[in-house]
């Protein structure tokens, strides 16, 4: 039963094991052949069973632990009574390769992870063009339903086809995943791509995340009627973090040295909501707002958005979302009336990223993933290999 179990380890059919013996480097050789058995001659397809001869051919099969293993099969070539000579077919072995069927589906396996093509070719014991060759098997295509929700954001690759790259991603709850990558964020572009998708199916989108980047917007217009437009949570909160961090940069400018310092380094305690913070931590942020009345007033808006983002009723949402607007506008500081600006003309928009709770939170996880997975393999050009590279780990 000895050569059944290293014959079960293996995951091979219809194979005799011979020898097990342990080489340099640690690798494990497997010494085996098969049964004869009649083949049919790809030539004139007539049943055979007579042996031509005999060789030894050397296969790359998965790793034991951490010793790689290589079988050594002994190969039949057989003979026809046309004339052909060709050699028996494995069901284990692809035609004209190397390695099993095993490895292959392992190296595609690891692939899987964030991990470069160099260190899949130390795992599997191949050369790196190997692996490489291996995954160029492999091909996503363009999808051709859109789902629920579509989630649209674009990251930085650096790959051929230009420094930003478009990813696409299905935002429905639980079932995140990423649908596609596109070569650049360009109108163009986007609208070529969503042209071929059929309308009936882009019909069926019932809900466009997006970041406040116009030309997003207008796509979602164009070739979505029916979806409602979000705008992303984090990318309109941020527009208040920067517009106060802005006015305590501009305040600290007016400091001496030793304020300056201290403003520079206590500056979280401006951006962190009030409620988070401890009773000594409140009393130092508010003898910074008693400095100047614009940094006192800008807080004040701050908080009261923040204060916002919490309720839950959305009736109360949207007429505070109103009066805060109007308040900024009216606040004499430039920066949150830049701020109101924004939020007048992404006001239905942001609006709806209250009312139905939809973020770009799992795309931004994916670039967060596309981004290591850049910097292990230290940048990949190729776009087509980038892309299914993506969708191979991310999809």
């Amino acid at each position: 039963m000895y050569p059944n179990y290293i014959k079960n380890l293996l995951q091979v059919e219809d194979v005799i094991i011979k020898k097990v013996s342990l080489g340099l480097f640690n690798t494990t050789f497997v010494m085996l052949e098969t049964k004869p058995k009649a083949h049919n001659c790809p030539k004139c397809g007539n049943s055979t069973s007579r042996v031509h001869d005999y060789r030894l051919q050397r296969i790359k099969h998965i790793p034991f632990g951490i010793n790689s293993s290589i079988l050594i099969l002994r190969k039949r070539r057989y003979a026809c009574l046309c004339g052909k000579r060709f050699y028996e077919n494995y069901p284990w072995l692809p035609r004209y390769q190397r390695m099993t069927k095993q490895l292959i589906m392992y190296i595609c396996h690891q692939l899987r992870e964030t991990v470069s093509y160099t260190h899949v070719a130390k795992q599997a014991n191949v050369s790196i063009p190997t692996v490489i060759r291996t995954f160029n098997r492999i091909s996503y295509p363009k999808p051709t339903k859109m789902p629920k929700v579509l989630c649209i954001d674009e990251f930085r690759g650096n790959a051929e086809t230009g420094k930003f790259q478009c990813i696409l991603v299905n935002g429905a709850r639980k079932h995140e995943h990423v649908i596609d990558i596109l070569p650049d964020r360009t109108q163009s572009h986007l609208s070529e791509y969503f042209l071929d998708i059929p309308r009936h199916e882009r019909l069926k989108t019932e809900f466009f995340v997006t970041d406040m980047w116009e030309p997003y917007r207008d796509i979602a217009k164009t070739f979505f009627p029916n979806a409602k437009i979000i705008v992303d949570k984090y990318h309109f909160v941020r527009q208040i973090s920067w517009a106060i961090d802005r006015i305590r940069r501009r305040l600290q400018k007016t400091m001496p040295v030793k304020l300056r310092k201290y403003y520079k380094n206590s500056k979280r305690l401006i951006l962190k909501p009030y409620d988070t913070l401890d009773h000594e931590q409140k009393e130092r942020c508010d003898l910074m707002l008693l400095y100047n009345d614009d940094l006192r007033k800008a807080h004040f808006l701050k908080e009261w958005f923040y204060k916002i983002c919490k309720e839950k009723r959305y009736s109360i949402i949207r007429s505070e979302f109103t009066n805060w607007i109007k308040n900024a506008e009216s606040s004499g500081i430039k920066d949150f009336e830049d701020v109101a600006n924004t939020y007048r003309r992404w006001y239905k928009e942001i609006l709806n990223a209250f009312k139905y709770k939809y973020t770009n939170g799992p795309t931004e996880g994916y670039n967060n993933k596309i981004k290591v997975l850049k910097r292990v393999s230290y940048g990949i050009k190729n776009f087509s290999r980038f892309r299914n590279r993506i969708l191979h780990t991310c999809g």
